[in-house]
């Protein structure tokens, strides 16, 4: 996939963890006798209840609703005290985000209950929130904080009083290269069910010798100071987290022996909170690749699987002007992740799995092909160097397609087709042809314009953006790879140029200076801030299904499902236009009322009245979809044809083209419901495409 990495040259310093693991995960007693399989079924039940699960989202999760879950219990004939259902509801929640985690990496891992579960939280979205980082922990260069999860509820206010703090500091030189990590703690009492375990209070460091790499560890010299300084992890099992910095990872990642990252979602991670609990230690193995703003890693317990890790620097000219700017590799992080989320969501296939901390992300590992694709909408930029006497401005319908190869030396020349195809590249196996070429293409402009729909409702324009794809070695398709982040793309605020916010204010520096990045960094951080608005649609919709009757319920099922895929509400209701008119009307008026933008699908057999009564008298859009039979059909089909003047009710045949029109017009007003369709559009052309390449060449 990628060269072998360079030579380590001199080495570095870096700790060596204890034989014996320091970080252990921590099952807590649950006090008093073991739970039963009714009695763990009957308190998933109860926690099933919406309102139950209200309270327990909420930033406070108190001593009354564990009180109000224990009052349930005991009419049902369960005596436990809240303190028990409080320990049992966490800990059932942190197995199953592990199982959850490992899931989704590929790893073979249940639990007892994990559909039950997974229908309560399976589905929610997490929010995360930001906690303002220490004075401290902005200072420090590199630095990695190890926290505990402070528990809000009455129980522990009275044990939080006198955190101990360890610190390990630690500084090795190389290139003048320093870093420091820093580890605070908070010790608890064990009397409130919190597991113990032996933490060093101290480590001494020496130089390693010359024959030792850059990625070894040296061993400990000294025994720690204090036995009694503990690590404490809650009745939850709670591993901590080691989040360093990038110029640190690389280093120690490329360990012969591998290094351990505990990836959490519930905690804190360099002062980013994220709502779930912890869910899997990766096993980090050999550097792959090391490019000028990332390093890629494989995992060793995710075969097919990879982690992108960012750097805190920045590049311009193929690298002729670089700086290092603290704080970019989380921003480019966020960015990538929230773009390669929102194309995955749309049906664009994508080399990501999901984020990993602050910096990283995991992916599905690819071997990458040589060429940067260019999309543009508006000529600026090296276009009109290389196209003298197009003015700054001009606009392509469609949005142009451009292809470089890259390759830094000639400074990443630009290729045609016939180029691209003649080279006859081969990755995982799969022959870069003409079929290859033009689905990346194809492709390009469907991202491009899923991303330039996206951030109209910022009042953003995007100008235009690079990409790059690679050839997934499991499943040899060509998929998005590599990064998006503010480096790809040129963003106009309002459409003008004089407050782009991507990385051309720091190409356009005449000279770097403290002050010059400090503003480039705050570009940066204005688009990571709005590029989470990017997920959230910025209207509410909604598909009413009327059916005449529940034998056409199969039908309006149809309907529903399809709308499920493009993330639009479906209600399904029953009325008759012919037997009851009045409650037909009755329910259009309700739904009118409350403001939600609807479409109305009216599914009635034999004489369709209810969808001409819809149209007639309402000003929200109509769709009849007649469940037609092979016997009568080709007569029922006219009373929803040939309808009064002054009604513009439209008749759709199949469930899912209603279902799809109805997206249509939502999309008109959703970038989200329109980038779905506009990647619907794109994998059509693409299943057509590769259909027709295995039919030429005998394979289909």
């Amino acid at each position: 996939m990628f060269p072998s990495p360079p030579g380590t040259g001199n080495s570095t310093p870096i700790m060596e963890p204890p034989n014996n693991p320091t970080f252990i995960p921590a099952v807590a007693n649950e006090g008093g006798k073991h739970w039963t399989v009714p009695e763990v079924r009957a308190l998933i039940g109860i926690w099933s209840d919406k309102g139950i699960q209200q309270q327990l989202e909420g930033t406070v999760r108190n001593k009354r609703i564990f009180e109000q879950i224990a009052a349930e219990l005991q009419k049902l004939g369960i005596e436990r005290d809240w303190k028990q259902c409080r320990t049992k509801y966490k800990n059932l929640k942190h197995e199953y985000k592990i199982v959850r985690m490992a899931q989704d990496l590929s790893m073979t891992k249940s639990m007892k209950f994990f559909t039950e579960l997974d229908a309560i939280l399976g589905h929610s979205k997490t929010e995360n929130s930001q906690e303002q980082e220490s004075h401290d922990g902005k200072q420090a260069t590199g630095c990695a904080n190890v926290k505990m999860e402070e528990d809000q509820t009455e129980l522990f206010e009275s044990h939080t009083k006198n955190p101990r703090t360890l610190s390990i500091k630690r500084k090795a030189h190389e290139d003048g290269w320093s870093e420091c990590i820093s580890l605070s703690r908070k010790c608890l009492s064990s009397d409130t069910l919190y597991t113990l375990f032996a933490e060093p209070a101290a480590v001494s460091l020496k130089k390693t010798a010359p024959e030792i790499t850059a990625n070894q560890f040296p061993q400990r010299t000294t025994e720690p100071k204090d036995c009694t300084e503990c690590f404490c992890s809650q009745e939850t099992p709670y591993v901590t987290q080691l989040h360093q910095s990038p110029a640190s990872l690389p280093r120690a990642a490329a360990a012969s022996r591998p290094l351990r990252i505990m990836a959490t979602a519930e905690g804190h991670w360099a002062g980013e909170h994220v709502a779930q609990a912890l869910l899997s230690v990766l096993k980090i193995g050999r550097k792959l690749y090391e490019g000028k703003t990332k390093e890629v890693y494989e995992l060793l317990d995710s075969p097919g699987k990879v982690l992108l890790q960012s750097k805190d620097q920045i590049t311009a000219g193929n690298a002729a002007r670089k700086n290092h700017l603290e704080g970019k590799a989380a921003i480019s992080n966020k960015i990538t992740s929230c773009i390669f989320q929102l194309l995955q969501e749309a049906g664009i296939k994508t080399a990501f799995t999901r984020k990993c901390g602050e910096t990283a992300f995991i992916a599905p590992k690819c071997e990458m092909i040589p060429i940067e694709w260019v999309c543009r909408r508006i000529a600026t930029g090296s276009f009109l160097k290389r196209n003298p006497g197009v003015k700054e401005g001009y606009k392509f319908y469609p949005p142009k397609v451009e292809m470089f190869f890259k390759d830094d030396a000639n400074n990443d020349p630009q290729w045609s087709e016939e180029q691209l195809i003649a080279a006859n590249f081969c990755f995982a196996g799969l022959v870069i042809g003409q079929t290859e070429v033009d689905i990346m293409s194809h492709a390009t402009q469907a991202i491009f314009e899923i991303l330039e729909k996206s951030w109209l409702p910022q009042n953003c324009t995007l100008v235009d953006m690079k990409i790059e794809f690679g050839v997934d070695v499991t499943t040899k398709e060509i998929v998005l790879a590599d990064v998006i982040d503010n480096d790809s793309w040129r963003l106009w605020p309002s459409g003008d140029r004089s407050q782009q916010k991507d990385k051309q204010s720091y190409r356009d520096l005449k000279e770097v200076t403290p002050e010059g990045l400090q503003m480039v960094k705050k570009n940066f951080e204005w688009v990571a801030e709005r590029v989470e608005l990017l997920l959230k649609p910025e209207s509410q919709c909604r598909v009413i299904v009327l059916m005449g009757s529940t034998s056409d319920l199969s039908h309006c099922e149809k309907i529903k499902k399809t709308c499920g895929n493009f993330g639009i509400p479906c209600e399904l209701r029953v009325t008759s236009a012919h037997k009851g008119p009045d409650e037909t009307l009755r329910i259009k008026a309700a739904y009118e009322g409350d403001g939600i933008p609807t479409v109305f699908v009216a599914v009635a057999g034999r004489s369709n009245g209810l969808g001409p009564v819809m149209s007639g008298n309402t000003a929200y859009p109509v769709i009849s979809c007649p469940p037609l039979t092979p016997d009568w059909g080709a007569q029922d089909v006219w009373s929803s044809l040939r309808l009064p003047s002054g009604l513009g009710c439209s008749t759709i045949l199949s469930p899912e083209g209603s279902a799809q029109f109805a997206a249509q017009i939502f999309g008109l007003n959703n970038h989200l419901i329109w980038a779905k369709l506009r990647a619907s559009v794109l994998n059509t052309w693409i299943s057509l495409k590769q259909a027709d390449k295995k039919i030429r060449e005998g394979n289909l």
